[in-house]
């Protein structure tokens, strides 16, 4: 079954837009709003003069399952939530909104990850360490203006999440030969597309003017209907993924999502045979981190990740499935790609 996005509005100074964008949820009752401290500072006053009064925020400190509580305990009643920030104040507020059954509303503040779009959150606290399924926004607003002042770590992780299209993709065509699993190849093509806004054009990407944002923000919107195209998260997520989920469980403090899944695609891409070098020299382009030290995560952990990051997901297949890395082969992957 196929879950999309009902509308999408981007444009600067489209936030001005929000109340008649929301307007049918909302004259069922209160909007509640997830989002942190930092972005609440940024954009409030223009949220609130958009919505009018009467809108209830909710300050999200982090990715995890208690914020979810509490969103979900404010927006009993209301007649839709809206995510307003980055990564953790969507995904808080889509699964809360996915358990209560309500509208949810996403307006990025910044472009890290496609969490902006996707059917999937990820947070802290759930039974397993990556993303669970729920529904994608019933409607995205995406100000380039707004997502554009968010500071270039940010919007370079974006691009980081872009281009593990490809090495995801990757996996799904192999899971599709070996195992036989559903491979939709036009899912799997509207992937790899966005990943190639940060592939092709990482020169011009890197210095995140409103048309590059603007570029960046419609391809991760776009991997996150390919996800809800497919019904599942694999034209999105692949050993890449797998990697930066179990640096997620070992080094919970090191790097952003973006910037973790850049990295493993790197050597995800060399065990491929894909051009893992034009991988590495576009992130580099654009800003992102290229090697663990970069985000502080260790040797050791590294070589752990390639390791043991199949068994995650097992029923997942991925060329980590297929290599087997042991230590050795997975420290000289490791070093041969510069990632240590």
């Amino acid at each position: 079954m196929m879950e999309l996005p009902t509308k999408v509005l981007i444009g600067d100074g489209v936030i001005a837009k929000l109340g008649d964008f929301v307007k049918e949820s909302a004259s069922r009752g209160r909007v509640v709003i997830s989002s942190g401290a930092n972005v609440a500072t940024r954009v409030r006053e223009a949220v609130d003069s958009a919505l009018g009064p009467g809108a209830t925020w909710v300050e999200v400190a982090a990715a995890d399952t208690d914020n979810v509580q509490r969103v979900m305990s404010a927006a009993a009643g209301s007649g839709c939530i809206i995510g307003v920030g980055g990564g953790k104040s969507v995904d808080v507020g889509k699964l809360a909104a996915f358990r209560l059954g309500l509208p949810f509303y996403s307006v990025p503040t910044s472009a890290s990850h496609d969490g902006i779009s996707s059917p999937f959150a990820s947070l802290k606290g759930l039974d397993r360490p990556y993303s669970v399924m729920a529904k994608p926004p019933l409607g995205i607003l995406a100000d380039i203006g707004v997502i554009a002042s968010a500071p270039k770590r940010l919007l370079a992780a974006g691009c980081g999440d872009l281009v593990s299209k490809l090495t995801a993709v990757k996996d799904w065509q192999l899971a599709h030969r070996v195992t036989g699993e559903y491979y939709g190849s036009y899912s799997a093509s509207l992937a790899l597309m966005s990943a190639d806004v940060v592939l092709g054009s990482s020169g011009t990407l890197r210095k995140f003017g409103k048309e590059g944002v603007r570029n960046l923000v419609e391809a991760l919107i776009s991997t996150g209907v390919a996800a809800g195209i497919a019904g599942s998260s694999r034209p999105c997520s692949g050993s890449e993924h797998l990697f930066s989920h179990y640096l997620d469980m070992v080094a919970p403090d090191a790097g952003l999502h973006g910037e973790k899944c850049g990295i493993g695609t790197i050597m995800m891409a060399k065990l491929h045979g894909i051009d893992w070098r034009k991988v590495r020299s576009s992130l580099k382009n654009v800003g992102a981190p290229v090697a663990a030290s970069e985000i502080g995560v260790d040797d050791s952990k590294v070589i752990d990740a390639l390791m043991k990051a199949s068994s995650i997901r097992p029923d997942r297949y991925t060329i980590l499935s297929r290599k087997k890395l042991g230590r050795k082969s997975a420290e000289t992957l490791a070093r041969s790609t510069g990632v240590i």
